[in-house]
């Protein structure tokens, strides 16, 4: 094959297990017109030997570059690509076999200059990380903003699955921001430049996402920080939605000074906050059929919104 249709850039960060999972995964591919790209960003723990364990199985490259962080990472593999379409995943991805197949069949009606997909919890994750991916996509914590059938206004593909045609990159130059929502910030210049940005919900991923409650809090955090700094670059984008968080923190704060101020104020919200706990709970229990699941999507959540909040409210007020 000389001039694949996709290319894809995968930058990873000492992580050589979850590649492996990654170009695993991309081996059951039942599209095969790929090459693959992976960077390695400056990492003590390379993933080479890993790699070359893959190179009989489709068109690969692998790049040892100094650490920047990904998003130049990603545009240092959108330079090195050949493909048509320029597809990014995140490291601790697994792709299922249709993933090509759903995004052929899109954009046969839909002639998409970029697209994103939705992120999914494989039957494999551990309990916790299938707990942290429902509350991620709960429209109970994140309004349903981040990929889903019944999204509502224009999508803004993220990086840990996302397809941009080489004419968007050469006339966007790619991520701007190093790291820290520099997704949401591609997509944002990406819609003001008029290119056709769409959701596949059919090409989804298996998202591994954090495997402990610390990395969790640390990873929505710095999401947090991102969109604050996203609002300082196109200030329109910062939503009520994005509040939402903060306001979560600052409520929760609320319920400790509540009882010195009025006992009945402090009982009235002491309950609406536990009935919101025990609703996700019941939506976690709906979605996932696993009552441990259910049970750890409550802490998630909390963590989830607390991280997002404090991340949000220091980079908006640094």
């Amino acid at each position: 094959m000389n001039h694949p249709k996709y290319s894809i850039v995968i930058p990873v960060y000492n992580r050589p297990q979850e590649i492996e999972e990654l170009l695993e995964s991309l081996r059951h591919q039942t599209y095969r017109n790929f090459e693959v790209v992976v960077v390695e960003d400056g990492s003590s723990i390379r993933c080479d030997t890993v790699v070359d364990r893959y190179r009989d199985a489709f068109p690969l490259h692998y790049f040892y570059k100094p650490n920047t962080g990904p998003g130049p990472s990603r545009n240092f593999g959108y330079a090195k690509a050949n493909g048509d379409y320029l597809v990014v995943f995140d490291s601790d991805c697994i792709i299922p076999p249709g993933y090509f197949d759903a995004v052929e069949k899109s954009m046969t009606v839909h002639q998409w200059d970029a697209w994103g997909g939705p992120d999914q919890a494989h039957e494999n994750f551990t309990l916790l990380q299938r707990a942290m991916g429902y509350t991620m996509a709960s429209f109970f914590t994140t309004g349903g903003i981040r990929g889903g059938k019944k999204h509502i206004g224009w999508f803004q593909p993220r990086s840990f699955n996302m397809g941009i045609s080489k004419k968007v990159f050469q006339e966007t130059q790619g991520f701007k921001f190093d790291r820290f929502a520099e997704d949401i910030e591609f997509s944002i210049r990406m819609r003001k430049a008029g290119f056709k940005v769409g959701l596949i919900t059919d090409a989804f991923v298996y998202h591994k996402r954090r495997t402990t409650f610390a990395q969790f809090y640390n990873q929505v955090s710095n999401f947090g920080k991102g969109r604050a700094l996203v609002g300082k670059s196109h200030p329109e984008e910062v939503k009520p939605t994005h509040w939402f968080p903060s306001v979560f923190v600052l409520g929760t704060c609320s319920l400790l000074v509540l009882p010195f101020i009025h006992t009945g104020f402090s009982a009235i919200a002491t309950t609406l906050w536990l009935l919101y706990f025990l609703l996700i709970g019941v939506d976690a229990l709906r979605v996932s059929g696993n009552v441990a699941v259910a049970m750890l999507s409550i802490p998630s959540a909390f963590l989830q919104l607390w991280g997002y909040g404090i991340g949000f409210l220091k980079a908006r007020f640094s």
